[in-house]
């Protein structure tokens, strides 16, 4: 993410990893759980394309004190075009001011696709997954799973932590953990760990509603500690004839409650 000057971090305090695990429930069959909740994703992946919504993204440099420094913004609408084609609409991007850090391309996929996790059946081969047990996110009894990539290919980004997966709905409801991939040797691209929160949207689906981060990056220059934050909101099914599959390219031209934490 922040290449040689330093990149994003996205950590977050895990307070749930500091809550212990319950033994699992004789009669949990995981295999099962994952090709159920799997398919489960799928069906959120479709329907979340068919959403309008908005994201804020805030990235701030943080001195040894823990003071913010230099900052990042950016909000834009996910939106259809009259034609129906998904594209992104910056609505505000202020200047940034940033100093020792800077977004890469990795990171811009990650914001994208790795932090509003999603682990659908066509991409369950790509992961080796692990039941831990169970354990509540925020009151909601749930199955935890570690996930990490099998095999990386370059140029593709993937996911590496746990995932909560509601007992009852079976879809994730929180991730932990930090995007992961093949870099370029050399490369002082360092990526944050990174907490997103999903809530039910029109009372079926879990949506990503906020993501934060606070972690200290080790860069060849020296660590550099960053806050992030990614909200979204305004979620709003769109109405329009054109039905946009999961994974259509985005607009090129333009320059996401478990209860939210804070």
């Amino acid at each position: 993410m922040i290449k040689a000057m330093r990149q994003l971090a996205l950590c977050t305090l895990l307070t749930a990893a500091c809550l212990p695990l319950w033994s699992a429930n004789e009669t949990t069959n995981p295999e099962d759980v994952i090709k159920k909740f799997a398919a489960k994703e799928a069906d959120f992946a479709q329907a979340r394309s068919n959403y309008t919504y908005r994201q804020t993204v805030k990235i701030q440099e943080l001195d040894a004190g823990g003071s913010p420094g230099g900052q990042y913004e950016i909000v834009e609408d996910i939106i259809f075009s009259p034609e129906g084609k998904r594209m992104e609409k910056v609505v505000r991007a202020p200047m940034s001011t940033l100093r020792n850090i800077q977004l890469t391309p990795e990171d811009e996929q990650d914001l994208r696709n790795v932090q509003p996790f999603v682990l659908t059946t066509s991409e369950i081969p790509d992961y080796d997954i692990r039941y831990l047990g169970l354990q509540n996110a925020d009151e909601i009894p749930c199955y935890v799973f570690a996930v990490k990539p099998k095999k990386m290919v370059q140029g593709k980004r993937y996911f590496e932590g746990q995932i909560w997966v509601d007992d009852r709905d079976l879809q994730i409801v929180k991730t932990y953990g930090k995007g992961v991939g093949l870099l370029k040797k050399g490369s002082d691209n360092q990526f944050p760990k990174f907490e997103t929160y999903r809530e039910q949207v029109d009372g079926k689906y879990w949506f990503p509603t906020y993501t934060k981060a606070d972690d200290t990056l080790h860069f060849q220059s020296g660590p550099q500690r960053i806050r992030m934050t990614v909200k979204y909101e305004d979620y709003k099914k769109y109405e329009g004839r054109s039905v946009i599959k999961y994974g259509d390219v985005l607009d090129e031209n333009a320059p996401k409650k478990p209860e939210q934490k804070k």
